[in-house]
């Protein structure tokens, strides 16, 4: 996988993972009132985007493995993998990613309803607290996944390859020559002049 198809992936998997992360902070510091808290006043939106986001999730997880499986049946082999980006590396940068998802979030909910913003060091732990989790499984789960994914499509594309035939090169042009009617009634002229003349006789080259 490229640097920019890498970055890319992580910051859409940051984003999404960071709503899981939000439903898990606040489980952690609000119980069993956790989910009515999160579906009333300026948190009214989060069901639906935390079910969006974690639907998407769950099926780009289930396509990567789709993907992963038909090419082990066609390829008839293990897909092996390719060099696996660092898992720290991953994680320190998903867990940016979620942390800064759900500090923004949090600071826009109370400014939409004027209410008091919480301070840095109570955002950042109980920040922590929720996403910390969700990108350590993330990180592992991306880190699997795309040494495998890629290998994976390559293989498809060697299977579609050799099913599908290759198409047939273009005919070659076949150059002709079309002569004039000027030249070839002057041919024709010619030749038959030339029939009817016949060869010299040797009674006319013995005369002189």
């Amino acid at each position: 996988m490229t640097g920019r198809r890498m970055v890319l992936a992580v910051l859409g998997l940051g984003l999404l993972g960071s709503q899981a992360g939000h439903l898990l902070a606040y489980q952690i510091r609000f119980g069993a009132s956790a989910q009515q808290i999160q579906s009333t006043g300026a948190h009214a939106y989060f069901p639906l985007v935390a079910k969006t986001a974690v639907g998407a999730a769950a099926a780009a997880l289930i396509g990567a493995l789709l993907v992963v499986g038909l090419a082990r049946i066609l390829g008839g082999r293990r897909i092996p993998s390719t060099t696996e980006p660092s898992y720290v590396s991953v994680l320190a940068f998903l867990f940016s990613i979620q942390l800064a998802a759900f500090v923004a979030q949090e600071i826009a909910e109370a400014i939409v309803v004027g209410s008091t913003m919480r301070s840095a060091p109570d955002l950042m732990l109980w920040g922590t607290l929720g996403q910390l989790p969700i990108a350590a499984i993330a990180a592992l789960a991306f880190r699997w996944l795309s040494a495998r994914v890629e290998a994976a499509v390559g293989v498809l594309l060697d299977v579609v390859g050799a099913i599908v035939p290759s198409p047939l090169p273009p005919p070659l042009p076949i150059l002709s020559y079309a002569a004039s009617d000027q030249a070839l009634l002057t041919s024709r002229i010619a030749w038959s002049d030339l029939a009817k003349r016949g060869p010299p006789s040797s009674l006319r080259i013995s005369s002189f």
